[in-house]
């Protein structure tokens, strides 16, 4: 990878991490179901007309929306809104990785190797640490750990749907499908919104929208949707995925700097232990163990 290259996934990578204290932040005077929906609505218009349709079934386009922008955002925001810290949401959200090995493994038929059992294994330790924390109320509801779960669920089923798009003889570009799949959850989130949240709080979120949370949409819509999953869509099109997609991996640790730095997040040991068990996990499942293999080898 260029130098070039690196530092643009670098700044994805950071734009990314950052985009848990921008949902805190809009959060603060607009409810979390009608906020997505003006997300997506900002990502779909007016970017749709100057980007084509993918050319995919629409029952693959339904999917992809419905779990990967719907589900995971609804429960994400609504996590966010009930107590999930900004910073361990990032980390937490990465579960969605052991989520879609499962899910694949039956979907496809794919053998799970060794080290993605250490990997999950670890995760879930990491997990149950968590729970303790938040049954010992540490910062962190449990209601928002568990919506947090089932956002990663709905981004590992999203890539199931992906991964069925990719596969297809014309394969769509990145941003045909981030864009054009931002569509389908816009009515949703709306209507979700208006039986969950109620119309008048949304007419007076509307009435009272602060420029917090107008530039809290517009950096979630076009800094960290389009122009993140442009540049990110572009690497994995110059480069091997296994040489851009284990970046990711410092998202939440950009999440948890920035939410420490501009939340005043901390975390209890407690839930530090727990999120290094995550961690540890994430690095397992796609390094292995080859550092200490040749630690072992040169010793």
């Amino acid at each position: 990878m260029t130098r070039k290259d690196g530092l643009l996934a670098l700044l994805v990578v950071i734009v990314w991490g950052f985009n848990f204290v921008v949902i805190k932040m809009g959060l603060h005077n607009m409810p979390p179901l009608l906020l997505a929906g003006l997300r997506f609505m900002l990502v779909a218009f007016p970017a749709l007309l100057f980007v084509a349709r993918p050319k995919i079934p629409f029952r693959l386009l339904l999917g992809y929306g419905i779990t990967i922008s719907f589900g995971q955002f609804a429960f994400l925001f609504s996590a966010i809104k009930f107590g999930m810290p900004a910073g361990l949401a990032s980390l937490v959200l990465q579960s969605q990785a052991f989520f879609t090995i499962i899910i694949a493994a039956s979907v496809f038929s794919e053998r799970l190797q060794a080290k993605q059992f250490a990997g999950i294994a670890l995760a879930v330790v990491g997990v149950l640490v968590l729970v303790e924390a938040s049954l010992n109320g540490q910062n962190v509801t449990m209601l928002g750990f568990m919506l947090t779960l089932a956002a990663a669920f709905c981004w590992a089923s999203g890539n199931i749907f992906n991964k069925l798009i990719m596969q297809l003889d014309d394969r769509p570009a990145v941003m045909s499908l981030v864009v054009w799949s931002a569509l389908i959850p816009i009515i949703p989130f709306f209507l979700a919104s208006a039986l969950f949240e109620g119309p008048p709080l949304m007419l007076q979120s509307l009435i009272e929208i602060d420029i917090i949370t107008i530039l809290s949409l517009v950096y979630l819509a076009f800094v960290a949707t389009i122009i993140g999953y442009g540049i990110w869509g572009a690497l994995l099109g110059r480069y091997e995925t296994w040489r851009v997609a284990p970046l990711s991996l410092l998202v939440p640790v950009v999440g948890m700097t920035s939410s420490a730095l501009f939340l005043g997040e901390t975390l209890t040991l407690l839930q530090l232990m727990g999120a290094l068990l995550i961690m540890a996990g994430l690095y397992i499942n796609v390094f292995g163990l080859r550092i200490w293999r040749r630690k072992l080898i040169k010793g």
